[in-house]
Order: C-alpha cells, then sequence, then structure tokens
C-alpha cells in the first residue's frame, strides 16, 4: 500500500469558485487556480508565523515564486483529464478537484527551486532565482559565513516547504475518502518520478553517459510523468475512471511530454532570447545532455570524428556567440535538428491517436489536442 498524503493541519482550504467557461489556457481557468493557491497559503500563515520572522520571509519567498507566473499547465492537464472522465464542473466535487489540480504548482515550485541550484542558474522568469535572492540578502545584511551557501541552503529548504505543502493542499482540498485513496497511490508515482528523473540528469551528465536512449529516460521520467501523464491520470482518478481511460491518457501525457520536453531542447539552443527569457544557446553552455545533443554526437562519432571531438570539448563551456552560432550550424549540419523534429511529430502522432480512440469526452478530446499542439509546436 502506498504511503498515506501528509496529514497537514486540519485546516481546509477554502473552496474557490471552479472558472465559469471550466477551460484550462484562458485567463479564467489560470486565475482560478490562483485564487486556490491564495487561498491555500492563507491557511499557512497561523502554522508559520509562531515560528518568526525568518520563516515567514522564507515562506513569503515561496508564495511570491509560485503566484509570479507560469502556465499553470499540470492544473490543466489534471483538470482535463477529471472533466474527460465525466467530471462535473458545475457540481458539488467540482471546487475540491480545482484545489487538488492546484496543488500540482506547488510541486512543480519545488521541482523549479531546485533544479535552478542544480543548474547555477541565477534567474527565473527574469527574477533572481531563490536561491539568489537568500544570497544577496545574507550580503545586504553583512552576516556572517559564506553568502552563497547561505542562499543555497535557504533554497533547498524553500523547495522542501512546496513538496511537503503539496501534500498539505491535496490533503485539505476537501476530497472526500474515496477519491482521495484513488489519488493518493498516482500522486505518490508522480512525486518519485519527477526526483528520479533530476537524479537520472545529474547523473547522466556527470558520468557522461551520450545515448538517446538515456536522454529520453531522462525525459519520459523529469518531465513527460508529472507534466502531462501523472496530471492526466491525477485527474481521472478524481473521476474513478476506467483502466481504458487511465490507459489511453497515460499513452497520450508519456508521448505529448516527451514530445513537449524534445521542442524545448530545441528552443533550448536555437530559440530566440527575446521570446523564451533564456540566452541564446544557454542549454550548450550549461552542457545539457539532450535527445538534439545525443542525436548529434551519435552521428558525428559515425561520420566525422573531428567534428564529435569539436563537441565534446565545447559544449558545457563558457561559449561566446560566435562559437554558439557555429556548434548549431554543426549541430544542424548533421542532421540532429531534423531527427528531433521527426520524433516529436512522430510522438504528437502516437499520442494524438491513442486519445482519439480512447473513450474520453468529445470536449476533453478537442482540448487536449489543442494543448498538445500548442505544447509541441510551442516558441518559448
Amino acid at each position: 500500500m502506498e504511503a498515506p498524503l501528509s496529514a497537514g493541519t486540519g485546516i481546509q482550504t477554502p473552496h474557490p469558485t471552479p472558472p465559469a467557461n471550466h477551460t484550462p489556457g484562458t485567463p479564467g481557468f489560470v486565475a482560478a487556480v490562483e485564487d486556490a493557491l491564495k487561498a491555500f497559503f492563507l491557511t499557512r500563515r497561523p502554522i508559520v508565523e509562531p515560528l518568526g520572522p525568518v520563516f515567514v520571509q522564507a515562506a513569503d519567498a515561496l508564495e511570491l515564486f509560485v503566484l509570479r507566473g507560469g502556465k499553470r499547465t499540470r492544473p490543466a492537464f489534471a483538470w482535463t483529464g477529471w472533466l474527460g472522465a465525466g467530471g462535473d464542473p458545475t457540481g458539488p466535487h467540482a471546487a475540491a478537484v480545482l484545489n487538488a489540480c492546484a496543488a500540482l504548482e506547488l510541486v512543480q515550485a519545488c521541482a523549479l527551486v531546485h533544479d535552478d541550484i542544480i543548474d547555477s542558474s541565477r534567474t527565473r522568469r527574469r527574477f533572481p532565482t531563490v536561491h539568489v535572492d537568500f544570497e544577496q540578502r545574507h550580503r545586504d545584511h553583512g552576516w556572517a559565513g559564506d553568502a552563497e551557501h547561505f542562499g543555497t541552503s535557504v533554497a533547498i529548504l524553500v523547495g522542501d516547504l512546496a513538496l511537503a505543502w503539496a501534500d498539505d493542499m491535496v490533503h485539505t482540498a476537501g476530497l472526500d475518502a474515496a477519491a482521495l485513496g484513488r489519488f493518493a497511490p498516482v500522486w505518490a508515482l508522480m512525486r518519485t518520478e519527477v526526483l528520479g528523473g533530476q537524479l537520472l540528469d545529474i547523473h547522466g551528465e556527470s558520468a557522461g553517459d551520450e545515448s538517446v536512449a538515456a536522454a529520453l529516460r531522462i525525459n519520459r521520467y523529469k518531465t513527460a510523468a508529472y507534466t502531462v501523464e501523472r496530471p492526466l491520470h491525477l485527474g481521472a482518478a478524481l473521476a474513478d475512471a476506467d483502466p481504458h481511460l487511465i490507459e489511453a491518457y497515460r499513452t497520450f501525457g508519456t508521448d505529448i511530454g516527451i514530445a513537449f520536453q524534445l521542442r524545448d531542447d530545441l528552443l533550448g539552443v536555437f530559440g530566440d532570447p527575446a521570446v523564451t527569457g533564456k540566452p541564446s544557446g544557454d542549454d550548450l553552455r550549461e552542457g545539457k545532455r539532450t535527445v538534439l545533443v545525443a542525436e548529434a554526437l551519435q552521428r558525428a562519432d559515425a561520420t566525422d570524428p573531428a567534428t564529435a571531438d569539436l563537441l565534446r570539448t565545447s559544449i558545457g563551456t563558457d561559449l561566446t556567440t560566435d562559437q554558439v552560432e557555429r556548434l548549431r550550424a554543426v549541430i544542424t549540419g548533421l542532421g540532429a535538428v531534423d531527427e528531433v523534429e521527426r520524433r516529436i511529430t512522430e510522438l504528437t502522432e502516437q499520442g494524438l491517436a491513442a486519445l482519439a480512440s480512447s473513450t474520453a469526452t468529445p470536449d476533453a478530446k478537442e482540448r487536449l489536442r489543442a494543448m498538445a499542439m500548442a505544447a509541441t509546436s510551442r516558441t518559448h
């Protein structure tokens, strides 16, 4: 039996009104998710304040981080999964389901805060990352010890708090016992998968695993599982969906989730900084072992060892703009970009086929198809 969710404090999260048009991706849906998050954060204040101003500031930093922006993609997939399995957006359970779906944003916050530490990122959505923020606070106050270490330590705890509060938000969402019992095992799998995917990513970079298979495995667990597959699965579990629909959702979610990450890999090398908000070629400087890089190395090893050596000695270094341009040309010339685009197309078609043959409601199929196309053909 899976471990139960954290018992939280027993303070129920107030129930926001579900969006009037129930359509993920719309401003109304995003606002409803954010209202649920704001309501939850209010319930944490009586718990946080007795610990004193230091912890209050950390909790405030988490709240600001969560509410600062984002497309609320994961709650959107979970909500749509619930609707597609017969969930009633005007029924008595809708508000509780929305709360549970919104809790995915706290899992996302944990992943992002920790990911920024792992990647040594200095900004997130054009603001200082959490560890950089607290590093600067240390310097501003002239405190003892190493400012960078302090910032990293606080950010680790802020990320941990986000994950703990994600459990609390689910537990206090207002779900009935049966729904929570169906939800909890899927939630537990998702948390383990995203952490496992992150570990695979770190290990792959350090151990030098350059295979396409390893990169795809990381995409499967670090991104696809908790971005699309498990959110859909969670929504289906809340609606008590039949096993066949759950299987179709998971196939769709895995394929579209991996295609989503492959698109992200391309944008990390070829994206316009003005659109992506990231420096041009940042993934090359960071040395990310993406499917794009793995494909390029595999092809270079087979046809041009000198080019393979250039890629290996360049990726993961402080590249100039001209060097980034050269690597882009090399990767393109090797056919790696075309291969990644082919994979995106193939995975998208497979995922859409699984969705089309499922028993999801017509409205949900239409919405999920639109979400899939937006995720796999986006420019940022």
